[in-house]
């Protein structure tokens, strides 16, 4: 049942991007900036702290 609930909720998303893809594409093309500056922010965070670590935490 939680597989059928799963697959369920992955097209709904699915759809529900194509849809903001097709409608209104320059916030579609936000949102994807958006998320990939998260990624790239998190990466450096991740980075840095590595780096600290690597230091010995000084």
């Amino acid at each position: 049942m939680a597989v059928n609930a799963k697959k369920i909720a992955v097209y709904v998303i699915v759809v529900f991007v194509l849809y903001l893809i097709i409608t209104d594409p320059e916030t579609a093309a936000d949102y994807v900036q958006i998320g990939f500056e998260g990624i790239s922010e998190a990466a450096k965070a991740i980075g840095d702290f590595m780096t600290w670590l690597a230091n010995g935490g000084k």
